[in-house]
């Protein structure tokens, strides 16, 4: 695998650790390697400490015993890239204070500058039922992105799935909107 990759990767996912966007075996992060193929972390991965050994490469197009291996989320990741070219990097955080704020609000209104600047208006999608949510998430995410001009999309009670072509650019989206939910909930005690 490219070092550069898998440095890239390693310090965004130790970034997102940090912030407690990731829970200790909660999220995934993978990028594309090839136009039917793409690597994510495995499903026994401690998002602070990523490895080449802990990083798997699956082939959409050949699926063996590898595909086992993967996170939990690699459906999601896998039809984000099938159904979206421009897609490099896709991640699934949790940020606190969004994840949080998409239980009482359809959308996420910036009031801070970067907010506003860099994200505008974010809507909250509500997944309604969550019994088969996990069966429906592969396909609806990407059916949002591709009717929807957004990188992140904040599902209701879920987390935060985002997608870019630069990997710092899609970390520093999820930064911006968790802050911005952050001072939104802050200001609302005051």
């Amino acid at each position: 695998m490219d070092k550069h990759l898998i440095d890239d990767i390693k310090h965004v996912s130790l970034s997102l650790f940090e912030k407690n966007f990731f829970g200790v075996y909660h999220g995934s992060i993978s990028a594309r390697v090839t136009a039917n193929g793409f690597i994510i972390n495995s499903k026994d991965t401690i998002l602070n400490e990523v490895t080449e050994e802990s990083l798997v490469r699956l082939d959409c197009q050949r699926r063996d015993y590898r595909w086992s291996m993967a996170n939990n989320d690699v459906h999601i990741h896998e039809h984000i890239y099938e159904n979206i070219p421009n897609a490099k990097y896709v991640c699934y955080t949790m940020p606190p204070y969004a994840t949080a704020y998409s239980l009482k609000h359809g959308k996420v209104s910036p009031q801070d500058y970067y907010g506003k600047q860099v994200l505008g208006e974010v809507v909250v999608y509500d997944p309604k039922n969550f019994d088969d949510w996990l069966e429906r998430a592969p396909y609806e995410i990407p059916q949002f992105f591709q009717k929807h001009d957004t990188h992140l999309l904040l599902i209701k009670g879920f987390g935060l799935i985002a997608y870019d072509r630069d990997i710092t650019e899609m970390a520093k989206k999820i930064a911006i909107l968790e802050n911005s939910c952050r001072l939104l909930a802050l200001s609302a005690t005051l």
